[in-house]
């Protein structure tokens, strides 16, 4: 099965979709706008930005929505990060096309799309079981084979399928969950919000001859991370 989702287009033998939104066009647009514009360079980053479509992501009701530069709800107080955000992480994982990769909650499954364009094999985790089955049909029926969906306390990592070259985080966590320290491969990096839960920075962490180096990217806000070494609910 392709890796690359389906191209948007009216088919002309279907008029009744001939009033659908030009969503290859909004993406275009986002990624001049919101993505290029703000600082996003790496070119295979903008790539998979570009071709993955974002309105696959969202609930039926915010499809209208899915390219502006915000976040959007995607149902149980979760959301789907600003498109600035979700590249500005990916951009900072450095990915060649070899790599194995982690993402800790899943979502909607929008993240682990665009990491699963730009590395070998993507593992995400999902703490809420719904959640989790729905993006796991979504990425299936979408074509992204490379990624495997897990429920559990993503706080914890995955340690059967560790280490890791990269780790992406996508909830805010009081500190660097040690889980994931142990399971970030030599030379690895791991981009996470870490913070209270209302605002947080965005950190770059990476393990270099088995010490840990960090360092500020942006300021963000992102929903917490629950579990053992999260906030608890």
């Amino acid at each position: 099965m392709s890796l690359w989702p389906r191209r948007e287009g009216v088919s002309l033998a279907q008029p009744s979709q001939e009033s659908e939104p030009d969503f290859a066009a909004q993406r275009r647009e986002m990624i001049e706008r919101q993505l290029h514009a703000r600082g996003i360079r790496d070119a295979r980053v903008l790539e998979a930005m570009l071709a993955v479509p974002r309105h696959e992501f969202v609930p039926e009701k915010f499809r209208g929505q899915a390219y502006d530069d915000k976040p959007i709800s995607i149902g149980e107080g979760q959301t789907i990060s600003q498109p600035f955000i979700v590249a500005a992480m990916v951009e900072a994982m450095e990915l060649k096309g070899k790599e194995k990769v982690l993402e800790v909650g899943a979502g909607s499954g929008y993240a682990a799309a665009i990491l699963s364009r730009l590395a070998a094999l993507v593992y995400t985790v999902e703490s809420r079981p719904n959640l989790a089955t729905a993006a796991q049909e979504r990425l299936a029926r979408l074509g992204f084979d490379n990624v495997a969906v897990h429920t559990g306390d993503g706080s914890m990592g995955l340690k059967e399928a560790a280490p890791f070259e990269a780790i992406l985080v996508a909830a805010a966590a009081p500190l660097v969950p040690q889980p994931l320290l142990e399971q970030l491969a030599e030379g690895g990096r791991m981009a996470i919000p870490i913070g209270d839960e209302q605002t947080q920075e965005l950190v770059l962490v990476k393990k270099l001859k088995g010490e840990i180096h960090s360092q500020t990217l942006h300021h963000c806000a992102f929903v917490p991370l629950v579990g053992k070494y999260g906030f608890t609910r």
